[in-house]
């Protein structure tokens, strides 16, 4: 089997039981465990994190996966390896003094509608350095092609750290406030396995001689830092946006169906783990054959498996919300279509993201984020107070609709890289009509029979559907355009 798809296959397993395991925290333990207010709170700081990750790293994360593979002797890889360890602790000194600086300003402004946030703000910072140095170590070893374990530490790790913690909530060990203090705790350990698993995998002899394109290298991550801020900004905004309008209660409503629909992602996440370094690499010796497959193959098989989920989810979303067993959640059903959707067009796009970041137009790829991140923001602010969460779902698909198809443009014009267009439309057109047929089928049973069944039923009906139009899956087509020829 291709290295792709070895560790494709690796990491889906990862992330589906990853998944699960936030499913069983997100869905009942958090919503039982914990009162809304602090679920919204757990929720905030962790989208704001994120949004401030970019910062604590630069894009020296991107730029591991860029450069790596370019140089040839290993003095100049452990010059540039030594300076991406030493750059979020250069950047992390005026920025700690800069938020203390400015501390009480930036509390005002984040809750001024919810005084619990008050107490915890401080964290956002070193939630954002953990996880900025854990992305760093990361892109380490997927510059090795070994992503296996970096999935299980970021995908199962945190979240069995928060399962144990929420029942030692429950069993009144720990209490709410003990508990948020005690997650960041287990971000830390996190960021410290991956960096021992990271040095374990390439140790360089550091040092504080610059690599010899030092210029383009920091270059590179100014634009990628911005782009990625703008990026990080149009995929948190809304969860720290909601707050500025509504209770933190609201967050916990939104986070949980965002939650849900994210699962469509899953196949995405797995394999551009290792997609990501391969494309970076066949970019850097010209392999434009490579790029082109990987780019229409990584496309129409996401958009596939992705279309499965997409049916299954949001045909047995009532069904999986009266699981919860927490009507105000319901709210949130909206959200999951509007999300779900969303995921599907980022599928579509394949490995576009991985080609315009590591080719020479990557400055390009700033201008489309930062356009796309002003669009968000202002677009919350319209339709969040008039059409509640679902209005902060609804701006999200408006500017990764159009921001995608700015990118497909792109690489077709500038780049003569190309998607199978007639392909992917039969696809969605049998999304389309097994979702308008399936949503009309009552609930049969229980909510977890109902799942079951109506799951197997839309499963056989899509693949034979796929099998009708000549689109089913090629593995023997798959295996070859994942080959090892990358290596």
């Amino acid at each position: 089997m291709g290295i792709v798809l070895k560790q494709s296959f690796l990491n889906s397993i990862v992330l589906v039981l990853g998944f699960a395991l936030g499913a069983l925290n997100v869905l009942f333990l958090y919503t039982s465990f914990l009162s809304e207010s602090y679920f919204g709170l757990v929720t905030f700081l962790t989208s704001a994190a994120n949004i401030l990750l970019p910062i604590t790293v630069l894009g020296m994360q991107h730029a591991v996966v860029k450069f790596f593979s370019s140089y040839k002797s290993e003095e100049q890889r452990d010059r540039f390896m030594s300076l991406s360890v030493l750059m979020p602790i250069v950047i992390a000194a005026p920025a700690s003094i800069l938020i203390t600086v400015f501390y009480e300003s930036i509390l005002t402004y984040l809750s001024k509608e919810n005084q619990l946030i008050d107490n915890y703000a401080y964290l956002i910072f070193i939630l954002a350095l953990l996880m900025g140095y854990f992305e760093l170590f990361f892109a380490w070893s997927r510059v090795q092609f070994k992503t296996v374990y970096g999935t299980i530490i970021r995908e199962l790790f945190a979240r069995l750290g928060a399962f144990v913690l929420l029942f030692l909530v429950y069993f009144e060990v720990l209490s709410p406030e003990q508990f948020i203090y005690a997650l960041v705790f287990v971000y830390a350990l996190r960021c410290l396995l991956m960096a021992i698993y990271a040095l374990y995998l390439y140790t360089p002899k550091f040092s504080l001689k610059l690599p010899y394109n030092s210029k383009e290298v920091l270059l590179f991550c100014v634009y990628i830092f911005l782009s990625g801020s703008a990026a990080t900004i149009l995929l948190e905004i809304d969860k720290t946006m909601i707050p500025q309008f509504y209770e933190l209660e609201e967050v916990a409503f939104y986070g949980v169906g965002v939650y849900i629909a994210l699962v469509i992602g899953i196949p995405s996440r797995a394999m551009q783990q290792i997609v990501n370094p391969m494309t970076a690499k066949a970019l850097n010796r010209d392999d434009r054959g490579l790029v082109q497959q990987l780019y229409t193959d990584s496309s129409f098989y996401l958009l596939m498996i992705g279309g499965l989920l997409f049916l299954c989810i949001n045909i047995n979303i009532e069904s999986i919300y009266e699981l919860i067993g927490k009507p105000a959640y319901q709210i949130g059903i909206p959200v999951v279509l509007i999300i779900s959707s969303v995921e599907l067009v980022k599928l579509f796009l394949g490995n576009a993201n991985s080609i315009l970041t590591n080719s020479k137009f990557y400055k390009v790829f700033f201008y489309v984020a930062l356009t796309m991140a002003i669009g968000v923001v202002i677009l919350n602010k319209l339709f969040i107070p008039r059409l509640g969460i679902a209005g902060a779902a609804w701006a999200t698909f408006a500017v990764v609709a159009i921001s995608a198809g700015i990118k497909i443009v792109f690489l077709s014009v500038k780049m003569n890289f190309s998607l199978s267009i007639g392909r992917s439309l039969k696809l969605l057109g049998i999304i389309a009509s097994l979702f308008v047929a399936f949503n009309y089928f009552p609930i049969w049973a229980s909510p977890l029979i109902d799942i079951i069944l109506k799951s197997l039923l839309i499963a056989l009906s899509y693949f034979i559907a796929l099998r009708i139009l000549g689109l089913s899956p090629d593995l023997n087509s798959l295996k070859n355009s994942f080959s090892e020829k990358s290596k």
